[in-house]
Order: structure tokens, then C-alpha cells, then sequence
């Protein structure tokens, strides 16, 4: 058996339970090896009921007290207490009448569940029972992989397929020379696989942890090298220098640019004017003005007789671009020809549309992925401007690019990253920063609270609905599952449209919804049709929306820093003042520590800083929680250091790699021209 073969090819993997890893992107055992947990279950000692946090698995050791109950109706749901010295705390087991028997009032066990709130009461729900009590021992440190599912798939299933998988698989070649793994001590390729999905100790999943998210950052660094030397060999094609159209339109604006918008756009008319084509990334917070910096670009393009081409990561977001494009020309007599390009648009529409940009009738182009498919041939595409960059693969935007005779490339993200990491992230392209707001934009007002203010958040949000503005609630995904996260949205938005009241209406969003429902919602709640929306994180990148002013967000401690500004950068867009409620379930030191960065500043540059300050290997046993590029197990600021090293050992390599350790350095290259699918190496080639 080797890395090519199917997936089927293993013992117990039927043609059922194959395509229910191919729903996974998992094709064949070099998929399946590669597929890495997602998080752990980390059997950690047992604690007292006081130190019990909510939402927390955790075991705790006590006494039964009481006779087990069980409920005659629905699912026989069997109850009971567990007493320690510090307090007493429910129990509940779903459809196990049985346990009543089993469990006797006095007997000593040790319980370990989730526990959560119910009606003011903490319910552990469901645990897992140890009987007698220093059973528990044998599971003690003990590290469980826990693994993205799809309905019909256990997690035993994709464990046991794993470790078949590595018991057969013939051992694969080191890709990384000696000298690298010995400088900065790591550990070997074959004990990193199989530490990562079946740890013995924590020591051994950090090793393993370490080695294969230093290889990830590695390959993808020396593939953005690569590519950057071939960009700097290209010519410019499209020069383009001032125009008084572009003069006349700043003075008839009814603001001026700030001066961090005035560096950026100098430095943008540079590139385009330079002997070489532009490659440039535009990092801003939320209401920065990255897009007026985009549209004056897309404006010099078109302006020369060439086309600019604009790239939303949604439908509804490359919809607003076009209006508000649209808009603004109409308004200032700008006469150039805006086109829109969605994947939605009927036949006709798109062929129409085809026509027009063939033509060059089309001088600004606005669209989401439609923009780079087959069928769009452009007459001169000058500049390909993307935005919400991260969203976005590199090897899309080559692909992008490559509709046009190397077109001038503009990057944009509204993701704050520390300037030395995003030097390395965007290896490939100059880094521009906005950092600056303008001068009319008024701060958001924060706070972070417990769930006793829970109802004081509802009153509040009903005060705001009756001032005619409009608010978020974020719900996070429990389980990294497509029942439990709908489930979690629709379960809260029926709870907060009983607190609310019939007059206000609620809607919700989530992450498995069909794209076209996911624009449906968010265009009537663009047009104050709903004035409430729940939502998990699908809505980071959406509409902009001027009237809302309050974002909510429920379990605000299970966010990274970086996520939670994101979030929150989705009020404060408009004139009115706006508000952020950070609701933690947790009441740990670190926790308030971490959610008083953003309750002091709504700077994400300040707040990125602080977050890789505050990153331990603590974090490192949850789900990623920066959300920047789709790495398999890198996360940029968890793994902020080993970024580092990896960019090190990339310049390393390039200089003195050459004739060292060749084999190594030859499987090294090797992987990078075949690196496999489904990885964020795979956008960069």
C-alpha cells in the first residue's frame, strides 16, 4: 500500500463509507494520513465541582446523591446530583433508563461531561461515568484526536481507518535536509504523522505538532518565493500615470483622503507608473477606506482605455461594491461603464455581460468567482484587484491575473496582522498599511460581561431596534459538526425571538446554508426587512450594513482576538454610535485578561500585537482560531514563531541548499511542485 492508493483499498472502508470521504476530500491514503484532527480530548485530572467551568469537558470526582430519575416522556432522559465538598451539581443521560440501577445513592464515581447552564441550574450533560473511581487513572494525560466529520462518518470510524493507514503505509522519505531539522530541533516526518493523530503524551503531540507546521510554512514561504522571483521578472505592460479625471474627482468629494490613505495611494500611482507590474497588498481595519484607495486605482486603469477587474469573496459583497461604484460615478458624472459578473446572473445576463467585457465596452469589472472562469475573456485586463485577500487562494489570484498579459495585482484585507508576519505571509507582493481612520467615524463603545447580563443585553438590544437600528448575535459553533452548528443558530434565534417579541423580527444565518439563502438573508437584513440577526462567523466578511449598531457575541472566550475584531468590525460603519458586547461563559483570569485588549482599543494592529503576545501552548489542543489562511495545522499567530523560523530556514535553503544534502533538498523541491491537494500549499503553485 503507498500514498496513491484509494481510500477504499483499507479493510472495513466500503463504497459507502469511501464516499463519505470523498465528501471529506479525502481520495486516497495520502489524503487520509494527511487529514489531522481538528482537536483532542485531553483527559486531564479531575476537578472539584466549584473550579467547574462552563462549556468545559471536564471530570470531576464525587458522590451520587439521591435516587437516579428517569422522565417517562420523549427521550427518557435519566437525572440525578453529584455532591463533592465544594457544592453539588445535576446530572442528565440521554435514552440510559438503565443507569438507575447502576448508579446507587453514596457510590463514589468520577463524571466527565460538558457542563452548562439550564434554566439558572448547571447540567452536566451526558458524561461519561468511571466506576469505581480509579478507573480513571488509565485515561489520565491521555489524548484523544478528535476529527472533522460529515453526517453518516464516526469519529471511531476515521481513527480506526488512520491508524490501519499507518500501521500499512510503507515509511516516507524526509523532505527536510538534516542540517535544517537539527538547527532547530525537530523531530522526524514518520514520527510527526503519527504523533499528530495518535499522540502517547502531550510532550510527543508538540514535537509532532512543531515538525509538521514548520514543513507547512516552509513549502508555502519557498512556493511565494518562487513565484515573487518570477513577478519580479515581469515587465509593466500597463503604465499608468496620473490623470486630472482622478484630481478633479478627490476635490469633488465630500471628505478628504486621511494621510495614511494619501502615503498608500502615492505609493499605489508609483507601482502602476513603475517599469515592473505591481504586486501590492493593502492591509486596514474595518473603515480604513481601502475601497476608495481600490476604486481611484480601478478609475487610472480605465481612464488609460484599459479594464480593472474587482473580486468580492461573496455575491453580496461584489453586489454592494457594484452599487456603490455605480452610485458614486452617477453622482460625481464619472463616464466610465461599471459591469457586474455573479455566478447567480441568468444565461442570458452573463452572455450579455460576456459580450460587453470582450468588447472592452466594460471598462470596471465587479464580480466574485464568475470573474475568473473559462468562459470571461477580457480585451486588455490592466488590474485585478481582490478583496478580503485571506478568502481568497494565491492560486486563484494567479489564476485571476492570468486573464489578462500580467495585469497589475492590488490585494486587500481587513485582517490586522503584525507587519512582520505579514512580510512572510505575502512574500510576494509589497506590503502598503492603512492605519488610520477617518476623522468622522465615531469609536465603538465596548464591553465584555458575564452571562448574568444576558437579559441587560436583550433590553438593550430592544432599546436600539426602537431607535430603528439593527444588531448581530454571534452564537459559536459548538462542535465542528452540520447538525450542531444549524442547530445551535436556530435553537438561539426562537429562544431571543420569545425575550424580543413578535414586532421585532429575528433571522439567522449559518455556515451550511446554501449561498443563495445566505445573500437572500443578508439582503433583507441590508434593507432592514429583519432587525435581528443570529449568525456563527459566516458573517466576518458580508453586507455592510450603516444601521446596525450593536454586535453580541455569546461565548466571546472561544474567538481569537483577531476573529472577535473582525467581528466586531461589522458596526460602527455608519453615523450613528455603535456598540460591541463581548459575552464570556468563562470567568478564568486569562480569559478577562484576553477580552480587556478589545474592551480598551479598537485598534486591530495594537490588538494583533497582543494576541501573539498572549498565545501559549495552552490553545494548541482547540480548533485554529485565527482563521487566516487555510492552513492544515498552521495557525499565523498561535505559530507566530515558527513562521519565523521557517522564513529563516527558507533563506537559508535558497542560499546554501543548492548542493547540500541533495536528496533532501530534491525530495524538498519535489514536494513543492506536487504538494498535495486540499492545503493552503496547494494556492500557492
Amino acid at each position: 500500500m503507498n500514498e496513491q492508493s484509494g481510500v477504499g483499498e483499507l479493510k472495513g472502508i466500503g463504497e459507502k463509507t469511501e464516499k463519505l470521504f470523498q465528501k471529506l476530500g479525502v481520495f486516497t491514503v495520502g489524503d487520509l494520513i494527511r487529514y489531522f484532527p481538528r482537536g483532542y480530548d485531553v483527559y486531564d485530572p479531575p476537578v472539584s465541582i466549584g473550579e467547574i467551568q462552563e462549556q468545559k469537558v471536564q471530570a470531576v470526582r464525587g458522590m451520587i446523591y439521591g435516587t437516579l430519575q428517569v422522565s417517562s416522556r420523549g427521550a427518557q432522559v435519566t437525572s440525578g446530583y453529584l455532591k463533592d465538598m465544594t457544592g453539588t451539581i445535576k446530572i442528565v443521560w440521554y435514552r440510559m433508563p438503565f443507569l438507575r440501577n447502576t448508579l446507587q445513592n453514596g457510590q463514589i464515581v468520577i463524571l466527565r461531561g460538558r457542563v452548562v447552564t439550564k434554566k439558572g441550574v448547571r447540567v452536566m450533560e451526558h458524561p461519561e461515568i468511571f466506576s469505581p473511581a480509579d478507573s480513571y487513572e488509565k485515561k489520565l494525560d491521555t489524548l484523544q484526536p478528535i476529527y472533522p466529520l460529515t453526517a453518516g462518518l464516526t469519529n471511531n470510524a476515521v481513527m480506526k481507518a488512520v491508524r490501519q493507514a499507518l500501521d500499512y503505509l510503507e515509511l516516507q522519505k524526509e523532505i527536510l535536509p538534516a542540517t535544517v531539522r537539527m538547527k532547530y530541533h525537530l523531530a522526524e516526518y514518520n514520527f510527526s504523522v503519527r504523533g499528530i493523530h495518535f499522540p502517547k503524551e502531550k510532550q510527543e503531540f508538540y514535537q509532532a505538532r512543531e515538525r509538521l507546521v514548520f514543513e507547512e510554512f516552509l513549502v508555502f514561504i519557498l512556493s511565494l518565493r518562487q513565484m515573487k522571483e518570477k513577478k519580479e521578472r515581469s515587465r509593466n505592460q500597463f503604465p499608468v500615470h496620473p490623470s486630472e479625471e482622478i484630481e478633479v474627482f478627490l476635490k469633488k468629494l465630500p471628505y478628504e483622503l486621511t494621510n495614511a490613505q494619501k502615503k498608500v495611494w502615492e505609493q499605489l500611482q508609483k507601482d502602476m507608473a513603475g517599469t515592473h507590474t505591481m504586486a501590492r497588498l493593502i492591509q486596514g481595519d474595518v473603515g480604513s477606506g481601502k475601497t476608495i484607495i481600490a476604486v481611484l486605482s480601478l478609475m487610472s486603469v480605465a481612464f488609460c482605455g484599459w479594464q480593472g477587474a474587482m473580486m468580492a469573496p461573496t455575491e453580496v459583497l461584489a453586489r454592494q461594491h457594484f452599487d456603490s461604484i455605480t452610485e458614486m460615478f452617477e453622482q460625481y458624472e464619472i463616464p466610465l461603464k461599471v459591469e457586474l459578473l455573479t455566478g447567480s446572473m441568468t444565461a442570458k445576463e452573463k452572455r450579455l455581460a460576456y459580450g460587453r467585457i470582450e468588447s472592452g465596452q466594460a471598462q470596471i469589472i465587479v464580480g466574485t468567482h464568475a470573474l475568473i472562469q473559462e468562459k470571461v475573456t477580457y480585451a486588455n485586463l490592466a488590474l485585478v484587484v481582490t478583496d478580503e485577500q485571506h478568502r481568497f487562494g494565491v492560486k486563484q489570484r494567479e489564476q485571476f491575473a492570468g486573464k489578462g498579459e500580467q495585469p497589475h495585482i492590488l490585494v486587500m484585507s481587513a485582517t490586522p496582522i503584525p507587519r512582520t508576519l505579514a512580510i512572510i505571509l505575502y512574500g510576494d507582493l509589497d506590503v502598503s498599511v492603512i492605519d488610520e481612520l477617518p476623522a468622522n467615524r465615531l469609536p465603538i463603545k465596548n464591553c465584555v460581561v458575564d452571562t448574568s447580563y444576558r437579559k441587560t443585553a436583550y433590553q438593550f438590544i430592544r432599546r436600539q431596534v426602537a431607535e430603528g437600528r439593527q444588531c448581530y448575535v454571534i452564537c459559536p459553533m459548538v462542535e465542528e459538526s452540520e447538525h450542531l452548528e444549524a442547530e445551535n443558530v436556530i435553537d438561539y434565534a426562537e429562544k431571543l425571538q420569545g425575550e424580543l417579541g413578535e414586532d421585532i423580527i429575528v433571522d439567522f444565518l449559518h455556515g451550511k446554508m446554501k449561498q443563495s439563502q445566505k445573500d437572500e438573508i443578508m439582503e433583507r437584513f441590508g434593507k432592514n426587512e429583519s432587525q435581528v440577526l443570529v449568525s456563527t462567523t459566516v458573517i466576518e466578511v458580508g453586507i455592510n450594513v450603516p444601521n446596525a449598531t450593536v454586535m453580541m457575541i455569546e461565548n466571546a472566550e472561544r474567538f481569537g482576538l483577531a476573529q472577535l475584531h473582525q467581528l466586531r468590525g461589522r458596526v460602527g460603519r455608519g453615523n450613528y454610535q455603535s456598540y460591541c458586547i463581548f459575552m464570556s461563559g468563562s470567568k478564568g483570569k486569562e480569559t478577562k485578561e484576553r477580552l480587556e485588549i478589545l474592551n480598551r482599543s479598537n485598534d486591530g494592529f495594537y490588538i494583533a500585537n497582543e494576541d501573539l503576545k498572549l498565545r501559549g501552548p495552552g490553545d494548541l489542543f482547540g480548533i485554529r482560531q485565527s482563521g487566516l489562511m487555510d492552513f492544515r495545522l498552521g495557525d499565523v499567530f498561535q505559530d507566530a514563531k515558527i513562521l519565523q523560523r521557517a522564513n529563516e530556514a527558507a533563506d537559508w535553503i535558497l542560499k546554501n541548499g543548492k548542493g547540500l544534502e541533495e536528496e533532501a533538498c530534491r525530495n524538498l523541491k519535489e514536494h513543492i511542485q506536487h504538494s498535495v491537494q486540499k492545503s493552503a500549499i496547494e494556492n500557492t503553485l
